[in-house]
């Protein structure tokens, strides 16, 4: 006879054998490598809420804050950013960098917002970046001067030899997009875009978006966002922008 327990305990057996390793899956979580910003955020966050850094005090400077974390001056710079534009922090002429007047629950919370943003899946990066884009494209056109003309002009003759030389220049693309920022003369949209350019160069680089078969196509765009802007024609150059990107907006939507 076929003794039904030995049986039983055999099914129950094989069925864990299979579904454990996957429900146990459920108490692992992902592994985050964290940036040198990160970590220069986390570490100014600690200092904050152990009492060490209050409301007035003055950060050491750029140059210093490198030294001590043994990282480039950039990394330093972009971290100071990003707390600085939600007001963690704030710049006085002459006086340096100071941490901003708000108790430390309001700092505290305000960091971890800042801390997530580094955490940002592409395709909001580039939602976001989008509906910047087309609004600053709109003022450039509206308020460029004839030295942001020049500063866009070598700006774009910069990407394009960038490309001539290895096929990539990422960096210069976005500058391009920078310059058109700052001819808007808003510098709370300028401020934003300098917030999400590192991660959206990462990005990039990661996912790599830019091939050699769109190289073309938007060196054009470039060439006709530059025209309109020159024209000051601000309805044909948020359309021009908006069609710039729509590539790499549907790009981002399927990396969702």
């Amino acid at each position: 006879m076929v003794n039904q327990k030995l049986v039983n305990q055999f099914l129950v057996d094989q069925i864990e054998h299979k579904i454990t390793p996957l429900y146990m899956l459920e108490n692992f979580s992902e592994i985050k490598v964290e940036t040198p910003v990160d970590k220069i955020i986390r570490q100014i966050r600690s200092l904050i809420t152990s009492g060490q850094l209050n409301a007035g005090d003055k950060l050491p400077s750029e140059r210093q804050l490198a030294e001590k974390f043994a990282i480039g001056r950039s990394y330093v710079r972009d971290a100071i950013r990003k707390l600085e534009f939600y007001g963690i922090v704030k710049t006085m002429p002459q006086s340096g960098t100071v941490v901003a007047g708000l108790g430390i629950t309001a700092l505290e919370g305000l960091i971890t917002d800042v801390l997530e943003i580094e955490d940002t899946d592409f395709a909001s990066l580039v939602e976001t970046r989008v509906l910047l884009e087309i609004k600053s494209a709109m003022l450039a056109a509206e308020r460029r001067s004839s030295d942001d003309i020049i500063s866009l002009e070598k700006a774009l003759t910069a990407y394009e030899t960038k490309l001539a030389q290895d096929g990539q220049a990422v960096e210069e693309d976005l500058l391009f997009h920078l310059k058109i920022a700052e001819a808007g003369k808003n510098k709370v949209l300028k401020s934003l875009m300098l917030i999400i350019i590192p991660d959206i160069i990462k990005s990039y680089a990661t996912l790599k978006v830019c091939n050699s078969d769109t190289v073309s196509k938007t060196i054009d765009e470039h060439r006709q966002i530059l025209d309109y802007i020159i024209q000051q024609d601000t309805e044909a150059v948020q359309k021009a922008m908006q069609l710039h990107l729509q590539d790499v907006l549907g790009f981002s939507r399927k990396s969702i």
